[in-house]
């Protein structure tokens, strides 16, 4: 008897874990401009001396990740030749949702021995978790890159790029050397520091800007020629999703994804080769799916919000002033089983994250001395598509 897969002869995909989001290319096209600064600013580490810190601006889908990966990977190979460098040692964290104490608390575990207990998840300070960094790091000794992905989601940031930069200077370390890499979504995020953290970084600053199609052709022909069977993929699916991409901020994350989903297209219509009519149908598969993780990556009470302000856009409602939508957001919070977010102040803040992300749109009013100035907020989806993502993600979360 015949199974369900016994009639799939062939594959249309040569390699199709090319065109996935966790594939590493081993050579990193269109940002040599980026390579070469961030060349310049870990050199030191060559020579033995403290690494420079380095922090990372752009969108999501720019490259910054990959380029960060790539670099020190080759930073790793070179060290290994080079008798006046120190042993070194790279930690990749990703800090959305995360707090200080827990990224302290998961670099140390990365650095105690083997056979020692885990660093304990609550019941001591965040003084006490860096005191035990510091031990730990003197006590292996070498160089230490840490590098924090979504920087900018890091609940005070500000404590944790004050206390590590200035470490041995201070003499918290002595036998070991620390440079932190930061990379942020936010173009703004620096100007949110305080000014002694801004003093003590002391940083490169290293800034992606959007692909245009020229270059994200470039980077799909390369992942297309192996990603592919020869043949499959005509010039033309390429040139469209290079297009798509570009007028869509320039992200190469989401033109390969276009590229791959218009191979899914094309393999489930049963055609023998990708056109760019399977990269226009793989469009709205590939913007919901993107829109859906970009909804799962903030913050719980920022999910809050955007399902209150797309209860308001149903209502007809919006825009609306933060006021009002902290009453319905608290109702929202309230149906969720979760306690809201207090205070009004903490309510504009995700507005203006959400707003920065591209999630709502901003208008300011200015009323004059009766009247004040203030923001009203709406939202800058899909309200169905908003509702629908957020059900997904909440039945997903009570399984």
């Amino acid at each position: 008897m015949a199974g369900p897969f016994s009639d799939i002869e062939r594959s249309i995909f040569a390699a199709k874990e090319v065109l996935s989001e966790d594939y590493q290319p081993d050579q990193i096209l269109e940002r040599d401009d980026e390579i070469d600064e961030y060349r310049h600013a870990l050199e030191d580490v060559l020579f033995g001396r403290t690494p420079q810190n380095v922090m990372l601006y752009g969108r999501a889908g720019l490259g910054k990740t990959a380029v960060t990966t790539y670099m020190t990977e080759a930073l790793r190979d070179e060290v290994a030749e080079r008798p006046a460098a120190d042993e070194l040692f790279v930690h990749e964290l990703n800090c959305n949702g995360k707090t200080v104490y827990s990224v302290v608390r998961t670099l140390v575990n990365e650095l105690l021995p083997e056979a020692a207990s885990d660093f304990p998840k609550r019941g001591l300070s965040t003084a006490d978790a860096f005191e035990e960094l510091y031990a730990q790091l003197d006590r292996r000794g070498g160089t230490h890159l840490a590098v924090f992905d979504e920087i900018d989601h890091l609940g005070d940031a500000d404590t944790l790029l004050y206390e590590l930069p200035r470490a041995r200077s201070i003499g918290h370390i002595e036998d070991s050397k620390v440079g932190v890499i930061g990379i942020s979504n936010n173009y703004t995020f620096r100007q949110d520091l305080s000014p002694k953290v801004k003093d003590t970084l002391m940083e490169a600053e290293i800034s992606f800007s959007p692909y245009d199609a020229s270059e994200l052709r470039a980077i799909l022909a390369d992942r297309a020629d192996r990603a592919f069977v020869d043949g499959v993929c005509d010039d033309s699916a390429v040139a469209r999703a290079a297009a798509i991409a570009a007028k869509d901020g320039g992200n190469a994350r989401q033109a390969i994804d276009l590229l791959r989903v218009g191979g899914e297209v094309a393999k489930k219509r049963g055609d023998d080769s990708v056109d760019d009519s399977h990269i226009v149908e793989a469009q709205d598969l590939v913007q919901r799916g993107r829109l859906r993780n970009r909804i799962r990556d903030q913050t719980q009470h920022a999910r809050f919000l955007l399902e209150t302000l797309a209860y308001l856009e149903d209502r007809g409602e919006t825009p609306a002033r933060s006021k009002t939508i902290k009453t319905r957001y608290e109702r929202v919070a309230d149906s969720h089983a979760v306690d809201p977010l207090t205070t009004l102040k903490s309510i504009q803040n995700h507005l203006s994250d959400l707003h920065m992300l591209g999630f709502l749109h901003r208008t300011d009013r200015n009323q004059g001395e009766s009247g004040g100035r203030y923001y009203e907020y709406g939202l800058d989806l899909d309200s169905d598509i908003v509702l629908d993502i957020r059900g997904e993600i909440e039945t997903e979360r009570d399984r």
